[in-house]
């Protein structure tokens, strides 16, 4: 090979690398976790060491979708209009923007506590994918809302399953598995016909990674709720409010 030969191939635009699936780092990460569920770190080492091309595959389907191309032109970071609490307090009340704010309000999450959680072992590439990466991740407590799913254990469980049926993303999958089979340990409640009721609900639901939640915020929740075709959760309703966060038992 010449000199000019080996300047030109270093210059040849280099292949996004499919990310290898580390299997004994995602167990390791799933166990600290469901010791404790708001170990939110181990959520994004799972969703590192397992999703594999998940997100590139999420992407593609986005430009797929007429509406979906849109939003990826405009590249919106919604993490920042999220944080924006100024703006969601001029949301009318019933709105799922205002439903939203209350929700992250009292349960003491932010959007950028998700984005400082996730620079810890996530790379924030310059790269049309790594923003849909960012979006599904900034829209996590959205889906929280627009699903009822609450900040609970068991809710979280559901949600992760929820998540796997909408982005086919294995550490969702890998999750959701861990935590029904932990919740048999726990006080005799229908905890794992609720988080297969969440996967169910994900796959009937319309594309969550497609929505304009911007657009979204401002309308009736159960109007939202009914475009995205999500109807309710009852056996995870059924299941007493005290004891939804038994789910996860720690141990």
């Amino acid at each position: 090979m010449t000199a000019q030969t080996a300047i030109f191939a270093a210059a040849e635009p280099r292949q996004l690398p499919v990310p290898r699936k580390e299997w004994g780092a995602a167990y390791r990460a799933l166990k600290r976790l469901l010791h404790d569920k708001d170990d939110t770190v181990e959520v994004f080492e799972i969703m590192r060491a397992l999703n594999g091309d998940s997100t590139r595959k999420g992407y593609y389907k986005l430009l797929g979708t007429a509406e979906g191309g849109r939003l990826a032109y405009n590249r919106e970071e919604l993490a920042e209009k999220l944080s924006d609490r100024v703006w969601l307090a001029t949301l009318p009340v019933g709105s799922l923007g205002a439903v939203y704010r209350d929700f992250t309000d009292t349960g003491g999450v932010t959007p950028m506590g998700l984005v400082e959680v996730s620079g810890q072992t996530m790379i924030g590439l310059d790269h049309p994918v790594a923003w849909f990466g960012r979006r599904i991740r900034d829209s996590h407590d959205l889906w929280h809302v627009t699903t009822g799913y609450g900040l609970d254990s068991l809710g979280e469980a559901c949600l992760v399953a929820f998540s796997y049926a909408q982005t086919r993303a294995l550490g969702w999958a890998f999750i959701a598995i861990g935590a029904a089979f932990k919740s048999r340990k726990g006080p005799d409640q229908p905890y794992v016909r609720a988080i297969l009721e969440g996967y169910r609900r994900g796959k009937a639901a319309r594309w969550m990674p497609a929505q304009d939640w911007l657009a979204l915020l401002p309308l009736p929740i159960e109007d939202v709720r009914a475009r995205l075709g999500l109807v309710p959760a009852p056996v995870y309703l059924s299941i007493p409010l005290e004891l939804r966060g038994e789910a996860i038992p720690k141990g």
